[in-house]
């Protein structure tokens, strides 16, 4: 299976991702034809698998951001296939569709991909570049489920191996604001860890009536699909997950959750709330909220996490202020627009990644383990009980997208 339209291993060190943070930072202070070593106007081939609504939307930052230039997509609809390769210019014979679209753009001549599928086509699109000998820069998650995520950090994996950058576009983890404070907190700044709390807040999809029993609708609408997306704690709340696993730098023993859908109407089976209590090492524990219920809160969504320390209380808000407080205060500052500026910062440290034939790839191993902590609380919430992180490991449960009846 490839080629459809989408819209964020092992665990790595704190000594490691300081390193990683900090050759990353360095990066972006250099200039795209040095790091590249090449002419000016040399540019690196991309391939976009996925014409949605966010590859759209991240394709014109790549061509304002470095040297780029689209010349192949793949997206399962023919439409999305040919709006796409109109806009960007890319030739009709470099425009592929249906299920095996991406595997057969790959056989062509490119430097790079873009993945903006859906989530749970993550791991297979990453795998099959990688394969195909090709950099990679994909949207989070990285997967939707255990399976999912061990076969993306074997991608990783395989990417080092082979010399290839493959880059996960965590936009708080590229922002320096967020990278000063969890330098900070993993040099002691705050003390020992206490507890913390994180949250995601938006609204929920729109009502819409259909025979979701054919699964091109499925495909379309695949942000209402937990097999497809995730559900929302996977395929939006990861985010602020993400931020409260930098910070602790540990994967949970267990999570004890609970959820539902009592707001949300029309097709589609996830969930419009969760709350997940996280249990670390140290008795160290995080509680998390998340919905999509409401547009009432500001900019139409609130992601946050916080950790209070024996000395301190480190504070990150997506898309707003991040500081310290306490007895070595940090007085950092606003993120600005983070969806945009990350995502921006990522693509410039993309560019420069491959020049500098940097295939160390950091950002693999937390994205695992970010996307392996909201699995985690999925399965407690759906269960409405306690799940361990061995139970889900050795569980292993693989969702299943149901794509039969979908074209090859």
């Amino acid at each position: 299976m490839s080629g459809l339209s989408g819209n964020g291993g092992g665990v790595v060190g704190r000594r490691e991702f300081i390193a990683g943070a900090a050759g990353a930072a360095a990066f972006n202070i250099m200039r795209p034809a040095v790091a590249l070593g090449t002419a000016q106007n040399s540019k690196i081939e991309l391939g976009m698998i996925g014409c949605g609504g966010r590859g759209t939307w991240i394709a014109p930052l790549f061509l304002e951001n470095g040297p780029y230039q689209f010349v192949a997509c793949a997206d399962y609809f023919p439409a999305k296939v040919e709006k796409f390769g109109e806009k960007f210019s890319i030739p009709p014979d470099r425009r592929f569709a249906t299920m095996s679209g991406a595997r057969r753009m790959l056989e062509g001549k490119m430097d790079a991909v873009v993945i903006e599928s859906p989530p749970f086509l993550h791991p297979e699109h990453a795998a099959d570049s990688v394969a195909a000998g090709k950099h990679v820069f994909v949207a989070k998650p990285i997967a939707v489920d255990v399976p999912g995520c061990a076969a993306f950090g074997d991608a990783g994996r395989k990417a080092t191996e082979k010399g290839l950058v493959l880059l996960v576009d965590f936009q708080a983890r590229a922002n320096p604001l967020f990278r000063e404070a969890a330098k900070r907190v993993m040099s002691g700044d705050i003390g020992r860890l206490v507890c913390g709390e994180a949250f995601n807040h938006a609204g929920g999809p729109g009502p819409i009536d259909a025979d979701d029993s054919d699964p091109e609708f499925r495909l379309q609408h695949w942000g209402r699909y937990r097999a497809m997306s995730g559900d929302f704690i996977t395929e939006q709340a990861v985010h602020a997950l993400d931020m409260a696993a930098w910070f602790v730098d540990a994967e949970p023993l267990e999570a004890e959750g609970r959820g539902g859908r009592m707001a949300r109407v029309g097709r589609g089976d996830n969930y419009d709330h969760f709350s997940v209590r996280y249990a670390f090492p140290g008795d160290v524990l995080l509680t998390f909220s998340g919905t999509q219920v409401t547009r009432a809160v500001p900019g139409g969504y609130e992601i946050a996490a916080r950790w209070f320390g024996s000395r301190g209380l480190v504070d990150t808000l997506y898309n707003g202020p991040v500081s310290i407080r306490g007895d070595m205060p940090y007085r950092g500052g606003e993120t600005g627009n983070l969806y945009t500026e990350g995502a921006v910062a990522n693509i410039r440290d993309f560019a420069e990644l491959i020049g500098a034939r940097d295939a160390s790839n950091p950002t693999v191993a937390p994205s695992v383990r970010s996307t392996l902590i909201t699995v985690l609380g999925r399965m407690a919430a759906y269960r409405r009980s306690t799940v361990t992180w061995k139970q889900m490991m050795d569980e292993n449960e693989r969702l299943d997208p149901a794509l039969k009846g979908l074209k090859g």
